[in-house]
């Protein structure tokens, strides 16, 4: 984390020198100076950072150069803020403030030599992990995942499903060798599944030799080989005796020869990185048919690198009745249940467990070297996440390797995360947008910065240090969650590397013992104290709220939130240097003009406030934000004519489904970095080069267009070149004009038209990639089916309210080759559904919502074998009868069918009055 934070340093003084020149003259050198040093500096961080948790000197010296870094960052952010803030800044004041930040300066690379100096006096450089602390740590490990038949496994718990999944597929006869995989997050049971199954009965039948081998972060292939050779026997006892002597290729050639001629299973166990993989696979020929390799591994890249045809698989958790068994057992050495007075102080604990197994182990074991009484599980439980994350040597040891072999942008991201409430679901935009503006994440080449957080995200995803919470029904990751041992892990790593705070409102938290120079605070509370807040004024870079007191009920609460904004202007008056502020949820009404004092920011978070009437002008001085988001400020009438001036705003996220604010009026045309605009009333900013010069725009919607307006668009989107989502809604009197212009987007996957259409374009007239189509009101002629279902790469239809009112609708054979999600709502007309043999091949996902007049399921889909959800809402009787009867055992290939009227007891899920989504819109 130091390396990274000075990395950010020196990335923003080059910025500074060459952005920033009219302000530096006299200072430049000094700077250059000071980031040439840094620069050094830096070269020796990457491998102080892994060795500092095992060395308290190494510890300090990194803490100290983390402490400079943003020092640094301090003094110039502070002098250009101050520059930036003044009408003028002129040859008065000006040489006073170069002098100061010179001064400043001068005082930073004292103290870097100081650090460097005492780096050399004192030998850190000579300390951290030594080879006998590396090698008794690693001992550790292995010693708890030997795969003894006699030794008592940790998890008793079945899963008999997951045994059994993986049984099949190591006991398969394919003709080559094969790789297994177990993947998931330190502590999930992959080790224990994989014992289970090393040790199976059907397994030490199937396989003539069989090895296993810890792999661990810091393997050496000879230490690996040898380990192999032992365990399946394949030296004689001569050969045996001069092993170390052999060379690696020796051994690599002797134990090829010895597996060819048999059938073999070889565990590599707790495999870090796609090296391995590629260093041993020579080792393991195709043998006899049958042979396998499996490996256990946290990340799904090494997973499917070394098999990139199979599926990994991933255990899943433990439910919270298998915890409690478990817990029990570990708890009182067998017993199948707790004594009545300790069971819900049990099962409160192994909630916080969050179903991972060797946590419930832990805390069981914890619990059976103490007193059974009610205050001494009372005691553990109100202190139940040290236990878990720092007591028990166990967990932090697993967990924290994880987080230990991230690089070192990653670790701010996973970091970050700490920030969010205990179980909530984080939406990855948002998420997305607070690393970007964070400066986590530069852009490389032609991705842009929302490009590498994505690719980010995915590998946090696929080392598995966070989840997966909801996919959209194109695959997109919706949201993610973070088990909570793991934020447990980020906040107390982010506190010791002052990266982050958290405050609860609680009077057990003295302020005292909080860093003050710890650079990102969440409020996670519902009182109105913030005063408290100034404290971290100079260090400060974020504030996120999380207390949620959105209330729309203003009238009723006006004294109380007048309070409240007169306590928030600590933030607008004393917070200079805030990159993110997000208030998302509080209650506030107004913003003063202080609030453009905060040149600084990035980020500035409105959603769900209850703003009224207008923002102040002042916030046009927030020239640096990148995004605004003002979503469901459902009282906000108007928006200053200034947001032309926020020239490096790349999400203007304005979309609210209750009164929007008048949005047509603003001045937009200098957004050249705007990328998500995805609601906005049509304006003359449309036809006043607005639209033209948005040439970085990804996500686009527009309401209340004119057929002239329409024209305008489509004539413009030939300059859209990156363009990948556009809605467009009509007046109610307006209709479409014709829309032959999209073919030349080639990156537009997403379409949305809202309103009558005079005619469909033609298959080839659509956008070559277009993926998702949606259309409300169409009023589509009657042949408009035999234009859609011929879409090459159309993957999801909507069809929505007036979208087709027709009595009968054909889906023809061989239709719509990839379609997998489709979506009639509204369709009142709609009597009879045709589908044709072999239409809609890949359909997986069928809603049917309010089509009141159909009279049955189309019998063409009873035998679809890819079909995995069927959805009804709010269909007629007759229809959710015939449905619940005679059709029910016809759909025999779809595992989940859903109904409002919850007779159809397969598959689980919600139901939701289904109107103009909000998805269109972002």
């Amino acid at each position: 984390m130091a390396e990274f934070a000075v990395s950010l340093v020196v990335e923003k003084l080059t910025n500074l020198l060459s952005q920033q020149a009219a302000y530096l003259d006299g200072a430049s050198q000094k700077i250059v100076n000071l980031r040439n040093e840094l620069r050094w500096m830096r070269s020796f961080l990457k491998d102080a950072d892994m060795k500092q948790e095992e060395n308290d000197l190494m510890q300090q010296w990194v803490s100290d150069i983390r402490d400079v870094a943003y020092e640094t960052e301090e003094v110039i952010e502070t002098y250009v803020s101050r520059a930036a803030a003044q009408s003028t800044f002129d040859f008065v004041t000006k040489p006073f403030y170069l002098y100061k930040v010179g001064r400043e300066i001068e005082s930073i690379r004292s103290r870097i030599r100081e650090i460097s100096n005492r780096r050399e006096t004192y030998g850190v450089a000579c300390y951290g992990r030594s080879g006998a602390e590396g090698s008794a740590a690693n001992e550790r490990l292995r010693w708890w995942r030997q795969p003894l038949p006699h030794v008592e496994e940790d998890c008793i718990i079945e899963l008999v499903e997951d045994t059994k999944a993986l049984l099949t597929q190591l006991t398969s006869m394919e003709s080559r060798r094969r790789v297994v995989s177990i993947i998931g997050m330190g502590g999930l049971g992959k080790t224990t599944l994989a014992k289970r199954l090393y040790n199976h009965n059907d397994v030490k039948n199937h396989f003539d030799s069989r090895a296993w081998i810890y792999v661990s972060k810091e393997f050496r292939r000879r230490d690996i080989l040898q380990g192999i050779i032992t365990d399946v026997n394949a030296l004689n006892r001569d050969e045996m005796e001069v092993l170390e002597k052999l060379k690696e290729e020796d051994l690599l050639k002797k134990l090829h020869e010895f597996l060819e001629e048999r059938r073999y299973l070889v565990v590599l166990d707790d495999v870090w990185s796609k090296e391995v993989w590629d260093c041993l696979e020579n080792a393991f020929p195709s043998g006899k048919t049958g042979s396998k390799v499996m490996l256990t591994t946290r990340n799904r890249e090494v997973a499917m690198h070394a098999n990139g045809r199979g599926i990994p698989h991933e255990p899943r958790i433990l439910t919270e009745d298998e915890s409690l068994k478990l817990f029990c057992t570990k708890a009182f050495h067998g017993m199948n249940s707790l004594p009545p007075e300790l069971k819900k102080l049990g099962r409160d604990m192994v909630v916080r467990c969050g179903g991972l197994p060797l946590a419930v182990v832990v805390l069981g074991g914890l619990l059976s070297r103490k007193s059974k009484s009610t205050e001494e599980w009372h005691r553990v439980l109100r202190n139940i996440t040290w236990h878990l994350t720092k007591g028990q040597d166990k967990i932090a040891a697993i967990l924290s390797l994880s987080y230990s072999d991230l690089p070192s942008h990653l670790k701010s991201c996973f970091l970050y995360l700490g920030l969010f409430p205990e179980d909530v679901s984080v939406q990855t935009k948002k998420l997305i947008h607070l690393w970007v503006a964070e400066g986590f994440l530069q852009q490389e080449g032609e991705e842009t910065a929302e490009g590498v957080a994505e690719k980010c995200l995915n590998e946090l995803i696929d080392r598995c240090m966070i989840q997966v919470g909801r996919l959209s029904l194109l695959g997109r990751v919706k949201t993610v969650r973070i088990h909570d041992l793991l934020r447990d892990l980020a906040i107390s790593q982010g506190r010791e590397e002052i990266f982050l705070e958290i405050h609860h409102g609680n009077k057990a938290e003295p302020l005292e013992s909080i860093s003050k120079k710890s650079r990102r605070h969440a409020i996670h509370s519902r009182y109105d104290q913030y005063a408290f807040l100034k404290n971290f004024a100079p260090h400060l870079r974020s504030l996120l709220f999380f207390n949620r007191e959105y209330n729309i009920d203003v009238e009723r609460k006006r004294m109380k939130i007048g309070f409240i904004e007169k306590k928030l202007n600590v933030i607008y008056k004393n917070f200079k240097l805030l990159r993110v502020l997000d208030m998302e949820g509080v209650r506030v009404v107004s913003l003063p003009d202080t609030v453009g004092s905060l040149i600084q920011l990035r980020y500035l978070g409105l959603r769900k406030t209850n703003l009224e009437e207008e923002l102040p002008v002042s916030i046009g001085n927030l020239q640096n934000i990148q995004t605004l988001d003002l979503r469901y400020s459902c009282f906000l009438k108007r928006i200053p004519n200034v947001i032309w001036k926020m020239v490096q705003l790349r999400h203007l996220l304005l979309y609210t489904p209750f009164d929007s604010p008048d949005s047509g009026h603003l001045r937009i045309d200098t957004l050249c970095n705007l990328q998500s605009l995805p609601y906005i009333e049509a304006g003359n900013w449309i036809d006043n080069g607005g639209l033209a010069n948005m040439t970085s725009l990804r996500q686009l919607g527009i309401d209340g267009l004119s057929r002239e307006q329409v024209i305008s668009v489509i004539s413009t989107m030939e300059r859209l070149q990156v363009i990948q989502s556009l809605s467009l809604l009509l007046t109610e009197q307006e209709r479409f004009p014709t829309l032959n212009g999209l073919s030349c987007c080639e990156h537009l996957q997403k379409l949305c038209f809202y309103g009558k259409m005079e005619k469909l374009p033609d298959p080839q007239e659509f956008p070559p990639n277009l993926v998702k189509l949606t259309l409300y009101n169409s009023q589509l002629p009657r042949d408009s089916i035999t234009k859609l279902e011929r879409l090459p790469n159309l993957e999801m239809l909507v069809l929505g309210d007036g979208s087709y009112n027709w009595r009968e609708m054909v889906f023809s054979s061989e239709s719509f080759p990839k379609l997998e999600n489709l979506r009639l709502h509204l369709l009142k007309e709609l009597e009879d559904w045709v589908v044709e043999e072999s239409a809609m091949p890949k359909l997986k996902h069928l809603v049917i919502n309010r089509c009141e007049k159909l009279k049955r399921i189309p019998d063409g889909l009873k035998l679809a074998t890819t079909l995995k959800e069927l959805e009804i809402v709010g269909m007629p009787v007759e229809f959710e009868y015939r449905l619940r009867t005679k059709d029910f055992f016809e759909f025999k290939h779809t595992p989940s069918i859903k109904s409002t009227t919850d007779m159809l007891a397969i598959g689980l899920g919600s139901h939701q009055n289904v109107g103009w989504p909000e998805a269109q819109f972002g």
